[in-house]
């Protein structure tokens, strides 16, 4: 069995299908974790649900903003932006079953990966936040997303306000604030405040604030968090971090990281990593 992390998809069901043959990747046998962004902005994005659905529970995904912002614009929440590319979607035939498996998705995961815990998100995760309290208040959103109260929520998602986290956040500002952690955060200060307006390379951080990742004393440091959504980051490996999104939309590369399976691999060793990439034709310019 083998366990393969996959960056932002993003439509492109290609790059996907040629990624999956050369892993040889069988949903009998492996497990795929993909970090965010299926679709939107490539050209097959009901392709590639309609592919990660069939795979069943050998496919488990974190939901990004693109993936929200699908469900925002079928609720009629948001109009098409004209960069959308996700009308194949809106007006399939089997519509409600992509939609809905896609409101079953996660916001973050938690997985044991030869005795080391990795935690998958689609952005980031606030310095201050232990991996346990991601994990619950990510379900939070989970618990809205698939009740009677997603249609208000999804009406009121888009915004940058809360950008500093407290407890006593409640209702849609607490949800909101949630989701922009999970689903857009790069950069933020020292206090966890957050920085929604730059998106280049993680040297680009305006005065003030760093890469979530860099804070000082970040509670999940501990362990490896997984993520996608930052394209001009590049694909960064470190026992802490790990970023996947190579940009395949853009003319980028598709990417996946095989973890684990080291003979005798336990706790007390590095976790064996591969990665494993194919060239993404074409592509969209960023704006």
């Amino acid at each position: 069995m083998a366990l393969y992390l996959i960056g932002d998809i993003q439509g492109c069901d290609e790059p996907l299908q040629r990624l999956l043959a050369e892993l040889s990747f069988s949903p009998s046998r492996d497990t795929l974790f993909v970090l965010g962004d299926m679709v939107n902005r490539g050209p097959d994005s009901a392709r590639v649900l309609r592919r990660l659905m069939g795979f069943g529970g050998a496919a488990r995904c974190a939901l990004g903003n693109h993936d929200l912002h699908l469900l925002a614009l079928a609720q009629g929440a948001r109009a098409l932006h004209r960069n959308d590319t996700v009308g194949d979607i809106l007006q399939a035939a089997d519509r409600t079953a992509l939609l809905d498996w896609l409101r079953w998705q996660r916001l973050a995961i938690l997985e044991q990966i030869d005795g080391h815990p990795v935690l998958m998100v689609h952005a980031g995760v606030l310095p201050d936040w232990t991996s346990d309290q991601t994990l619950a208040r990510a379900a939070e959103v989970e618990q809205v997303l698939r009740s009677d109260a997603a249609g208000d929520f999804l009406n009121h998602l888009y915004g940058d306000e809360p950008d500093t986290w407290h407890d006593a956040l409640q209702g849609v500002p607490r949800w909101r604030m949630i989701v922009n952690v999970l689903t857009r955060l790069r950069f933020c200060d020292a206090a966890g405040r957050m920085e929604f307006a730059t998106k280049d390379s993680a040297g680009a951080a305006p005065a003030g604030y760093q890469p979530w990742f860099e804070v000082p004393g970040r509670q999940t440091g501990h362990m490896t968090v997984a993520f996608g959504h930052w394209s001009t980051l590049g694909p960064l490996q470190r026992p802490d971090v790990l970023a996947l999104d190579t940009g395949c939309v853009w003319g980028g590369c598709l990417s996946a990281m095989r973890l684990g399976g080291k003979l005798g691999a336990d706790g007390n060793e590095p976790l064996a990593r591969e990665l494993i990439q194919v060239k993404c034709p074409g592509g969209q310019q960023p704006f």
